[in-house]
């Protein structure tokens, strides 16, 4: 009850007249005294949630542009009375802020739009970057078919993988595929470990979970400090795809330092290791980048 009512005189009057009060002192509104004390994710974090929360419909809708940056840019300028020769560096820091506040919100547009397209066999772009997999994890071997036992061996269920791209639509195998292609020798390390006697585990089948698990902290705004930070810019799918491997090479790190007892336990262990991952992205300093 008193945190509810601390919030509403807060958000209703405290604030407003603490930000009054400021600017009679500095001469600087929020946005520009939020520039001149941050840098990276923090700046952005706090610039996004200054425009989302603002009184202002012009600066609530700048959070939402996806194209016509600058004239954003222009509006808030023009709305916070802000002189851009005497703050020459203003616009400049509220359109990298922009960019990557209307970035995040692309991407996860883009990501939720191929993990709701799912795999056709049918299709023979997806047959092909199915093929390709096998291709890149085993180039000493041939596929003896398309339906076939062989898929194990790379740790799909079934004999046919199809079945297992379910929950996650061709999302999840283009991520396989991306790590395959781009980290070669350490997805043939990964996909060996995998095969260990006692601590092995289905190499498809996790890299496909680990791919809801990228898509989840996504979509729960959980990679904003770390993509503010990683990425200057636009974030795009190629930064979801490096996310993606960042995942897949520590959780096999993680897994092999644990040693479960058996693959029975692996729903424990998997949110052992997304509450470590949701612990790190809590830093706003944070930048998840793999590391061999």
């Amino acid at each position: 009850m008193f945190i509810s009512l601390w919030e509403f005189f807060y958000g209703h009057f405290f604030r407003f007249w603490m930000k009054w009060l400021l600017r009679q002192m500095t001469g600087k509104c929020e946005l520009q005294r939020i520039f001149d004390t941050y840098v990276g994710a923090q700046r952005t974090h706090r610039i996004e949630h200054s425009l989302t929360y603002s009184k202002s419909k012009v600066l609530q809708k700048a959070t939402l542009a996806q194209s016509e940056v600058d004239k954003c840019v222009e509006h808030i300028m023009k709305e916070k009375n802000i002189n851009p020769e005497k703050d020459v560096s203003f616009k400049i820091c509220m359109k990298a802020c922009l960019l990557q506040i209307s970035g995040y919100k692309q991407l996860y547009l883009d990501v939720e739009s191929v993990r709701k397209r799912p795999y056709d066999s049918d299709n023979l772009q997806h047959e092909q970057l199915l093929l390709k997999l096998w291709d890149l994890l085993m180039p000493t071997r041939k596929l003896k078919a398309r339906i076939s036992k062989q898929w194990a061996d790379i740790g799909f269920q079934g004999d046919d993988p199809k079945t297992d791209f379910r929950g996650m639509g061709i999302l999840g195998l283009i991520n396989l595929v991306y790590f395959s292609e781009n980290y070669t020798s350490e997805a043939h390390q990964i996909l060996s470990r995998s095969n260990h006697p006692k601590l092995g585990y289905s190499y498809a089948i996790v890299g496909i979970n680990l791919t809801e698990m990228a898509y989840s902290l996504l979509k729960s705004e959980a990679l904003k400090f770390h993509l503010y930070n990683f990425v200057p810019g636009v974030p795009t799918m190629e930064h979801f795809h490096q996310f993606y491997c960042y995942l897949v090479y520590e959780f096999d790190k993680f897994w092999f330092e644990e040693k479960p007892e058996s693959i029975m336990y692996f729903n424990i262990y998997r949110e052992k290791f997304h509450e470590k991952i949701k612990g790190l992205l809590l830093d706003c300093n944070v930048s998840l980048t793999l590391k061999m």
